[in-house]
């Protein structure tokens, strides 16, 4: 029961951010002990207990789990288009006929 109204709060309140965060659980070696280093479920790579590292996807990380890295444009002016630069992280914003000229976000949601 109180899975089901953990989610349904969940449901509720996401379209509030529309940012996103998992929470990871340490996997314990075969003979019981905690490992010598995390592992990033996205990339493969190895961190030191502790460490703070974005990964390939722009997420922000940590050993108990990731969000994103980046906020994300919501209203933008009709003339205008958005594109992802996952390079940066982050979205550019500009005009449809000039990609040079950029525009104003008039709402963005996430970090």
């Amino acid at each position: 029961m109180k899975f089901l109204v953990g989610s349904l709060f969940l449901c509720a309140v996401l379209h509030l951010s529309q940012s996103f965060c998992y929470k990871k659980q340490l996997e314990m070696t075969p003979d019981g002990k905690p490992p010598p280093y995390c592992v990033d479920t996205d990339d493969g790579t190895k961190h030191a207990f502790g460490s703070k590292w974005r990964n390939s996807h722009c997420m922000d990380c940590t050993c108990g789990g990731c969000c994103t890295a980046y906020s994300t444009p919501r209203k933008i002016p009709p003339d205008c288009m958005m594109e992802f630069d996952k390079e940066n992280c982050k979205y550019n914003v500009f005009k449809k006929n000039d990609r040079t000229k950029s525009c104003p976000v008039l709402a963005a949601v996430g970090k």
